[in-house]
């Protein structure tokens, strides 16, 4: 009997207890009034920027590279007389490396001793032209006797024929010696030109700078074998010049359309943090890169680096100035994009737009811009009591905190709806939210109605 009395006070007691936690949660949690965060519409200065991410380049690279095969032997020396490495400084013509031109002297002496035989086989043909004119003009003579004594007694007939096949032959024989004479100078002219393309591969053992400017990359080592095949070995890279630099900055497809030539814009680099750097706009480059479905622009951004901070290579965060607006209102770009659920919406004002619930009705689309430079209508909306009230704005400009508005309704200091929470029971309102001012008939926020609206 004790033990059945014991479970049932347990029981009752758990169910007080359960009781009471629900009327505290209720309490805490479905009494409470709805309040809404607002923002106050200011006047002052705004600029407009789209922001891309880049890389320093210099303004013109070369790429030195081998045109022979061989062993680097040693590097050659800069400006200051010290052998070139990295960031080494070299003027054009400076010898940069030279490379093991044993083979290549070997094929140089072995052309200038080709070239000697060339010529002499040249004398010996001339010297046969001349032989052969002798021994044309002896059997052209004895042709010309035995034409004058004819065949007969004096003269047997296979003697003149024979006068005449010498003189035949002795012309044929000249025709010979003169062509020889021009395979001669043929052969004179191809040794020749043999030894000026290996004198020219010899002097390619010795690596000169085409340019003058700064050694930003050294790829090769003393001792390491360079092979010349179908693509020329890469040795130095060295950039032109420094004091001027290009950005090259990668800009999405829909902010491309307000990028042009000429227009100002400002970077900072990690290395200098505290330091904005200035340039502006030198060309959009067509050929778009695509990554992930997103197109990219490249955009060549120039910069004076005349104090030569600015090093090859870093990485770069750029803002292109779009647009500038001085004096103007201001919203927050929180208050354009939230709408109210149809039932926020006062009902009682004949001054309320026509599509006021049509625009509550899609959560998300307050109007707020979608790019820096658009220019449309929208809305934004200001407490009434326990509702909002809807007041027509034209937008312009954003930076993407804060958005050029205008319109007849709107005025420096009105606070508009950025949000919404809930208002505690025992007078305590939600964190973030703006309080609502007790008034007849409900509560009003900060921002005021316009007049003549009913209630």
């Amino acid at each position: 009997m004790r033990r059945a009395f014991g479970i049932t006070a347990l029981v009752v007691v758990g169910l007080a207890v359960l009781g009471g936690v629900s009327a505290w949660w209720l309490w805490r949690h479905g009494d409470r009034e709805p309040m809404f965060h607002t923002a106050a519409v200011k006047r002052g200065d705004l600029v407009a920027m789209i922001s891309a991410t880049g890389t320093v380049e210099p303004e013109q690279v070369v790429d030195v590279g081998a045109q022979v095969t061989g062993i680097i032997l040693s590097f050659g020396r800069d400006v200051d007389n010290k052998l070139v490495d990295y960031g080494s400084v070299v003027a054009q013509g400076n010898v940069l490396a030279q490379i093991d031109d044993t083979l290549y002297v070997a094929a140089v002496d072995m052309d200038k001793a080709s070239l000697e035989q060339s010529r002499a086989n040249l004398v010996n043909a001339k010297a046969n032209v001349l032989q052969m004119k002798a021994k044309l003009w002896e059997a052209e003579a004895d042709w010309h006797r035995a034409q004058t004594l004819g065949p007969g007694q004096a003269l047997s007939p296979t003697i003149y024929d024979q006068y005449k096949a010498n003189y035949d032959a002795a012309k044929a024989n000249l025709a010979v010696a003169a062509a020889q004479v021009d395979m001669a100078a043929a052969a004179v002219s191809l040794a020749v030109e043999t030894l000026k393309k290996d004198q020219e591969t010899l002097a390619y053992c010795t690596v000169k700078s085409p340019v003058a400017g700064v050694v930003i990359d050294r790829r090769v080592n003393i001792g390491q074998t360079i092979v010349s095949s179908m693509s020329t070995s890469s040795l130095f890279l060295i950039a032109k010049d420094l004091k001027r630099i290009q950005v090259w900055a990668s800009v999405n497809e829909a902010d491309i359309g307000n990028i042009h030539p000429g227009q100002p814009v400002t970077f900072t680099v990690d290395a200098f943090g505290d330091q904005v750097f200035h340039g502006t706009v030198g060309k959009i480059r067509l050929n778009a890169t695509m990554s992930q479905n997103v197109v990219t622009y490249t955009v060549e951004v120039n910069c004076d680096n005349s104090d030569g901070k600015l090093l090859p290579y870093l990485t770069t965060n750029l803002q292109f100035e779009v647009g500038r607006r001085h004096d103007v209102l201001l919203a927050s770009n929180a208050s354009l994009r939230w709408s109210p659920r149809p039932g926020q919406i006062s009902s009682g004002s004949r001054r309320a737009p026509d599509d006021a619930a049509a625009v509550a009705s899609r959560p998300g689309e307050g109007g707020a811009p979608t790019s820096v430079a658009s220019a449309s209508g929208g809305t934004v909306w200001i407490v009434r009591g326990n509702t909002v009230w809807p007041v027509n704005a034209h937008v312009g400009l954003t930076d993407g905190v804060w958005t050029e508005v205008s319109g007849a309704g709107l005025k420096e200091g009105l606070r508009v709806v950025t949000g919404e929470g809930k208002r505690e029971p025992d007078g305590n309102q939600s964190e973030g939210t703006s309080p609502l001012i007790p008034q007849r008939g409900g509560y009003r926020g900060q921002g005021q109605a316009p007049s003549g609206g009913g209630r």
